[in-house]
């Protein structure tokens, strides 16, 4: 297979975005590390990660538009993926802790013996490894999403019953994790982390690296989004999406399709969320948020879905958005974000790039006007 399977169907574009995300990846980290804090071109720590972040965000709405864009799954719980792979992440970080915690504990958590638990419980083992937790990333959404999908698919639920379904569990989790009885931190989630790999999480070496990591991973997020879209997969995922009744009765196991990306599109989730919890430096039950969940949506909506890069450009720019004006007008940014996606729905229905591409596509068909030929001198 010529150039192999991520680089299949790579264009211009696609090449352009790489090396844009690789080398923001590679520059801001560098402008911060190696640049004097007086200098002008240094990034400060706390901008690192800001857009270490907001790439996280990215990876996010990518999973998304693979479900929705391409396989017309509108889920509104992928906020739950994201969530899941941030615990996972964040309960090897707080078992790295050890006897640096307020109690001095070699073994629990503070807020576990805070809240008088004698023993680590069953599901906290292994996670003192970073090889068992980077597994548990992708194992616990995808699992999650493979159960969902596999009962609700094979059931024909589809649309806004679907969605409801999603949000709904995303909701219950958000329940269920409020519950200091379930040994995940309760309302304050986890938090003061100090080491990951043996590096302190705050140095500016290791935001460093997550930084890079971050922009590696949407990197090959997106290789691995190009690569089925433009397969025969991705081509069956489409029509799916745009005639699933008619492509079942083609033959086609339509359910097997729509499990398998909607398994994936959570996997890609929960990596996003374990690169955002060591940036961030918590994780907690609002991350379950159904809110959150839409708000999800709205980025993809915004950049255009069915574009993989338009997700990516919609994540960040309303997040940075959202920084700049929960300062700047705390009391209306929930209104600005409604306004923007009304907005969005009458002007721009297929999103930034989706206007972009039609308006380039229609200034090409535009035939040009030949130029005025001179009339003959009589003779």
């Amino acid at each position: 297979m010529k150039g192999g399977f991520l680089l299949r169907g790579l264009d211009r574009g696609g090449l352009i975005f790489l090396a844009i995300v690789l080398g923001v990846g590679i520059l801001v980290p560098a402008l911060n590390l190696l640049v004097p804090p007086g200098n002008p071109f240094h990034v400060p720590g706390y901008a690192v990660s800001l857009v270490g972040k907001y790439l996280c965000f990215a990876l996010l709405a990518l999973s998304i538009d693979l479900v929705w864009g391409y396989c017309g799954i509108l889920s509104l719980g992928h906020g739950a993926f994201f969530a899941l792979g941030g615990y996972a992440m964040g309960m090897y970080l707080m078992r790295q802790i050890g006897a640096r915690g307020v109690y001095a504990n070699p073994e629990l958590p503070d807020f576990m013996v805070f809240l008088n638990w004698k023993e680590l419980p069953w599901y906290w083992y292994g996670f003192d490894q970073f090889w068992f937790a980077a597994i548990m990333v992708i194992a616990v959404p995808g699992a999650l999403a493979f159960l969902l999908g596999w009962f609700a698919f094979r059931s024909r639920v589809t649309g806004v019953y679907l969605s409801i379904i999603t949000q709904a569990m995303t909701f219950a989790l958000l329940l269920a994790f409020f519950r200091n009885d379930m040994g995940f931190g309760g309302n304050n989630g986890l938090t003061d982390f100090k080491d990951i790999l043996g590096y302190p999480v705050q140095a500016a070496g290791t935001r460093a690296t997550l930084f890079f990591a971050s922009a590696l991973a949407l990197a090959l997020g997106f290789l691995l989004c190009r690569a089925i879209i433009r397969s025969k997969l991705g081509k069956v995922l489409i029509a799916i999406r745009d005639a699933e009744s008619r492509t079942r009765f083609l033959g086609y196991r339509v359910e097997h399709y729509k499990l398998f990306v909607f398994t994936l599109s959570a996997c890609m989730a929960g990596v996003a969320g374990a690169l955002y919890v060591p940036q961030v430096g918590i994780i907690n039950p609002s991350e379950f948020s159904p809110a959150q969940s839409i708000e999800m949506v709205i980025w993809v909506a915004v950049g255009g879905r069915g574009t993989l890069i338009g997700p990516v450009i919609g994540a960040i720019l309303v997040n940075f958005g959202k920084t700049y004006f929960t300062a700047a007008i705390p009391d209306f940014w929930l209104f600005a974000l409604g306004g923007l996606f009304i907005a969005v729905t009458l002007f721009l229905p297929k999103g930034i790039v989706g206007a972009v591409t039609d308006w380039t596509k229609r200034y090409r068909k535009t035939p040009s006007r030949p130029d005025p030929v001179a009339p003959k001198p009589a003779e």
